[in-house]
């Protein structure tokens, strides 16, 4: 039997992202996915190292460090020295960063509502417990590396 789960994956994660961008732009928020992954991991978590980014975000380092360089140059993130370790840096979110995480959880929600219509909530619970599945499988298969 042909499975095309990892498919239709790859091919949901592409459409997920032009709409999710194009919902922040009429929203006015622009940014890109990947600097909104960035965000989203440090409105819960600020004055973050780029190693903590990464593994919150499951990017690599060196993604992350030229994603966080855009994001400085359009004052959404400031780089700061780590007092306790010179080589390290601290990302931390500016006061416009911070502006934005009402309107981009919003824009989260719509997409959130985007994915499941149609979907009752037992369908909506069962498909992301197998997703879980899936991704603690793809998780402990690069930990082991």
């Amino acid at each position: 039997m042909e499975t095309k789960g990892g498919f239709y994956i790859t091919q949901i994660k592409q459409l997920q992202d032009r709409i999710f961008e194009r919902l922040l732009l009429e929203n006015g928020i622009e940014i890109s996915g990947g600097q909104g992954r960035i965000l989203f991991v440090l409105w819960k978590t600020d004055h973050m190292t780029i190693s903590e980014i990464s593994e919150k975000t499951s990017l690599a380092k060196n993604t992350v460090s030229i994603v966080v360089d855009g994001m400085v140059r359009k004052g959404i993130v400031e780089r700061n020295t780590n007092p306790q370790n010179r080589r390290q840096a601290i990302i931390s979110l500016t006061k416009y960063a911070k502006s934005l995480q009402g309107k981009y959880e919003r824009v989260s929600q719509q997409m959130n509502t985007l994915f499941y219509e149609g979907f009752s909530q037992e369908e909506q619970e069962q498909f992301e417990q197998y997703l879980a599945r899936i991704l603690d499988t793809l998780t402990s298969i690069v930990l082991r590396k």
